[in-house]
């Protein structure tokens, strides 16, 4: 892992002094004592403090080159619904045609680096609290601090964790279908780091991985709050929910459908129209024209906000990549098409859908993803999971476990395929879902995970070949900063 432990700690602390300064944070003024002691003596010291570092874990992980945008988009180009339009090797060419290398800066290095940058920030805020606890008393902080918030908040840095090693796992391990998760995952680093031999980890597993991510989410479903202040989106904040929307896509990415179905249950009602019936009401909303492009409906579990003071950045917002350069609006740079011979071609996608009315324009002969439409700076959050993928992983779970004619499975489907085509399915084969999956989630970073967890060969498009499971292509490189500083990784 390429990290410098002082500019990690540094990051941290300017984190959570930001708002209570104008000073900007610089370094060589914090160099008299180490920045760890400097951590230590002053961000835990108040509850203010705390929240602000909390503030700072959420940034970390939504950077636009990580959960900010960039890794929706990697996860969706990767696979065979869109087509490259600009060549350009810094908005993500190289994850479409599949050349990427250890080297490649823009995708595989940053991707792992701020991935991990993040996972470091969470370590070293989870370490803190623990080490700090004896403050948590009153009188600066509310009596029951260190039984309710102080839990609630390592809750929302153990499920940010579990996002980011989930996340990473799609990308540079073989899916846990592959060897029954035995193959080499990542490096599971869960405490912050505070020398430089700390750089030298090994690769757990996959499956020691997944039982670590699922470990997080257990405490993230245990300690969370059911809801939060009217003032605070549920979009926008771990709650209970969350956690359990979370394990429920974690369950299928490992076949455990069972699982899927024991937590998918807890938020979601018997019958239409599904709910969940206790902590934040999440349902579907009456049309997907309501979702997009604000996702704070009840319907939008997770997603990360950006403002025109803290956007995703330059090459990284959503409308950017998939929006074309409009001349009625402000429009995108287009880096990327509709497929002609993806999803469009598919007939399951009726003209009259409201999904492809309202996502799909067409613009000098090719047809964009309108799902992103905020005016320039593109300020669209990024999405991370919404109830109606709930409704599908149920669906998916009960039809492999129950078979294609459970009721409840069919139920679910055509609650998501019906309120915006029509057509009603009759059998809830997992073709189905899996379709339905690609039509609704068009644009989100879910496409190539689905491809992988079923260990299924990512289609061709245009020139660009398929990509079997076999292939060395299949999974992306350990970056070459990994490699010359942590002496016990292995390459993939």
């Amino acid at each position: 892992m390429k990290i410098v432990i002082k500019n990690k700690v540094t990051v941290a602390v300017c984190s959570a002094l930001l708002t209570l300064s104008a000073v900007s944070c610089q370094t060589d003024l914090l160099d008299p004592q180490p920045t760890t002691i400097f951590s230590n003596l002053v961000v835990f010291d108040t509850p203010t403090r705390i929240t602000l570092q909390i503030n700072g874990l959420y940034a970390a992980v939504k950077n636009g080159n990580f959960l900010g945008g960039r890794y929706q988009v990697y996860n969706d180009v990767r696979a065979d619904d869109f087509i490259n339009r600009t060549s350009n090797a810094i908005t993500a060419l190289q994850v479409w045609n599949h050349t990427l290398t250890e080297t490649s800066q823009n995708d595989v290095i940053n991707t792992w680096e701020y991935a991990y940058n993040a996972i470091n920030q969470i370590n070293v805020f989870l370490d803190g609290m623990d080490a700090n606890s004896a403050k948590f008393v009153a009188p600066v902080f509310p009596a029951d601090y260190a039984t309710t918030t102080a839990n609630q908040y390592k809750a929302e840095a153990r499920f940010l964790r579990a996002l980011c090693y989930y996340s990473l796992l799609q990308l540079y391990a073989k899916p846990y279908a592959d060897n029954n998760g035995n193959n080499p995952g990542l490096p599971l680093r869960l405490k912050a780091e505070a020398s430089l031999p700390g750089n030298d980890l090994a690769r757990s597993t996959v499956a020691e991985v997944y039982t670590q991510i699922l470990e997080d989410l257990k405490y993230a479903d245990e300690n969370l709050p059911l809801t939060y202040p009217a003032a605070v989106s549920p979009s926008t904040r771990a709650h209970r929910n969350t956690a359990i929307a979370l394990k429920t896509r974690v369950y299928l990415s490992m076949g455990r459908y069972q699982d899927v179905i024991t937590e998918a249950d807890r938020i979601v009602s018997k019958t239409a129209p599904f709910t969940a019936t206790t902590g934040v009401q999440h349902t579907l909303s009456a049309s997907v024209t309501n979702v997009f492009p604000s996702q704070t409906t009840t319907e939008s579990i997770l997603s990360f906000p950006f403002t025109a003071q803290n956007p995703p950045g330059t090459q990284n917002q959503l409308g950017n990549y998939f929006l074309p350069n409009l001349p009625q609006s402000a429009g995108g740079t287009g880096e990327f098409y509709l497929n002609a011979n993806g999803i469009l071609a598919n007939p399951a996608w009726a003209a009259n859908d409201t999904r492809r009315v309202n996502w799909v324009t067409v613009y000098n002969g090719a047809s964009y993803l309108k799902k992103y439409s905020s005016p320039t700076p593109f300020l669209d959050p990024a999405p991370v999971i919404r109830y109606a993928e709930v409704l599908l992983n149920l669906a998916e779970a009960r039809s492999r476990v129950y078979g294609v004619s459970d009721p409840q499975a069919l139920a679910l489907l055509n609650a998501v395929r019906t309120r915006s085509n029509g057509t009603a399915y009759t059998q809830a084969t997992v073709d189905n879902i899996l379709l339905e999956r690609r039509i609704e989630f068009l644009g989100e970073g879910l496409r190539n995970i689905d491809i992988m967890r079923l260990n299924a060969t990512i289609p061709g498009k245009g020139t660009i070949s398929a990509v079997p499971p076999g292939s060395p292509r299949y999974i992306w490189p350990i970056p070459s900063t990994e490699i010359a500083t942590n002496r016990l990784i292995v390459q993939n």
